[in-house]
């Protein structure tokens, strides 16, 4: 029953027949049973999805798993039902833990409400994810301020805003209508290279940031919008990604829903192989990943699925209707497992052998995993590029022997000044580098640049993936259940936030 009554809620919330749509068709309308009075037979739509939603009960709300019912019904509840809605925020929490800006939504809620108490667990829970949320002199949490435990909270939440690490601008790429976010790395010329989502084209970078053409344009062979590339030196090969993006300078209707995977000589810029999907219905090739032992692979992350090329063609690997999409993914060097995010939700693996998913295990407490816009695999380690968390951040993610747990997990570099809008990467031995000011936003969905005067040189960042190697990090592993004695949380040892440490020390 509580699925049914979440369901009927749902339904009339997004204004359609709750009636018609939880009864069977052949029952009698409400309107034609003389036992259903006239007052209820006149109800007005309104009235009727607000008395819908208000039978829920918190257990009800509590217990749905419909990440986007649940979300409608917060909008719903939002202003209306001021309990309710307090449940279905706290529901969405827990459905959505790698979300910043809806635990900030939810502490906001209770401040109003002056229960500080639950405020202060929620800001300190954050500040203890990493979250940097300015909520000092944020006047929606007037009436619980004035207290220690708050000043602990915001200060510790400002701390959490402070540049951390080592790393540096390496190449600042000439500014231009380009939209340059794919990278890889030649290892055998030492050399950086870069794709164009706008021009589909694929250049060198110089050790001045200076561009040399490598592949130029050229639709006819599937080359539309570069989303993203990978090297494999050994191999010879350059693999990309390519997708007809309204962003394309030469988008027509012709390629509307088209996308390959293309194979290049990594020395000569050849094209060896074209590679696609035909069923007809459309993919988007946003991410590739290539294995030691030189296979390729391919995620649609509109579709939620991701390929493996076998022989001449694309063999399915995994689909998940279920995800939010996929953001990102990489291959374990042994070929053992393959990684990928979900930009919501986290980081997922797939067992290749049995091709048998699971979820990357680790502590919720005390790592997010969500917002992740690029990811790589590196020594035994997931390289992750946060680029919707609060702070932009690229951390790095020790694995258990498995490669299914995260043990450890040490931030690379955060909230540098560089950092407007964190773009993709690429590995080059013991360095990554990435985009640290991509210009996606200054074009819209129909891929119109909306200021041309915003464009700006490209920041290419370089990290040290080897940065504080013998230090343990954060420690990100599942906790075990604690007895009743445990769970009792103690601030008295807490670290003030002028004591944060600086990069290189130990966390």
């Amino acid at each position: 029953m509580k699925i049914q009554a979440l369901a009927y809620a749902v339904l009339a919330v997004c204004g359609l027949s709750a009636a018609s749509a939880a009864e069977p068709a052949t029952k009698p309308a409400a309107a034609a049973n003389p036992a259903v009075p006239k007052a209820a037979a006149a109800e007005t739509p309104d009235a009727a999805r607000m008395r819908a939603a208000e039978q829920l009960t918190e257990q009800q709300i509590k217990s749905t798993t419909n990440r986007e019912a649940l979300s409608r019904l917060a909008q719903f509840y939002n202003g209306r039902d001021l309990q309710r809605f307090i449940w279905a925020m706290q529901r969405l929490v827990e459905l959505y833990p790698n979300s910043g800006a809806l635990r900030l939504q939810l502490a906001a809620v209770y401040a109003g409400q002056g229960d500080k108490s639950s405020t202060y667990d929620t800001l300190l829970k954050m500040q203890n994810l990493g979250f940097a949320y300015s909520v000092g002199n944020d006047p929606r949490f007037e009436k619980v301020r004035g207290t220690k435990v708050w000043e602990y909270a915001v200060a510790n939440l400002d701390a959490n805003a402070q540049p951390f690490g080592e790393g540096k601008v390496a190449y600042r790429l000439p500014a231009g209508d380009r939209l340059l976010e794919a990278m890889a790395w030649d290892a055998n010329r030492k050399q950086l290279l870069v794709g164009s989502a706008r021009e589909g084209a694929i250049y060198r970078v110089g050790s001045d940031g200076k561009l040399s053409d490598f592949i130029k344009p050229d639709a006819a062979s599937g080359l539309y919008s570069v989303l993203d590339m990978k090297a494999d030196a050994a191999n010879d090969a350059l693999w990309v990604a390519s997708y007809g993006a309204p962003v394309y300078k030469a988008y027509t209707a012709d390629i509307v829903d088209q996308s390959y995977l293309l194979k290049y000589s990594l020395s000569s810029g050849k094209l060896l192989g074209k590679y696609s999907i035909g069923d007809k219905t459309g993919h988007l090739f946003g991410f590739v990943a290539v294995a030691g032992d030189g296979r390729a692979y391919v995620a649609d992350p509109a579709r939620r699925e991701i390929y493996k090329l076998d022989g001449d063609k694309l063999v399915l690997v995994t689909s998940n209707p279920s995800l939010t999409g996929i953001s990102g993914f990489a291959v374990s060097a042994d070929g053992r497992n393959l990684y990928f995010a979900d930009p919501a939700l986290g980081l997922f693996g797939v067992d290749l052998s049995t091709t048998t998913p699971f979820g990357i295990g680790h502590s919720p407490d005390s790592l997010v995993v969500g917002g992740v816009s690029s990811l790589f695999w590196y020594d035994g380690c997931l390289v992750v590029v946060q680029d919707n968390m609060v702070p932009q951040r690229v951390m790095r993610l020790k694995l258990d022997k498995d490669g299914r747990n995260v043990a450890s997990a040490m931030p690379l570099d955060a909230a540098k000044p560089e950092f407007s809008l964190l773009g993709n990467g690429a590995v080059a031995g013991n360095d990554f580098y990435f985009v640290a000011n991509s210009q996606r936003d200054l074009y819209d969905s129909h891929g119109v640049l909306t200021d041309e005067k915003a464009l700006e040189p490209v920041k290419i960042y370089k990290s040290n993936l080897r940065f504080a190697w013998d230090q343990p990090g954060i420690s990100a592993a599942l906790k075990p259940i604690p007895t009743s004695a445990e769970s009792k949380v103690l601030f008295e040892g807490a670290r003030p936030a002028a004591e944060k440490p600086k990069a290189g020390d130990k966390p």
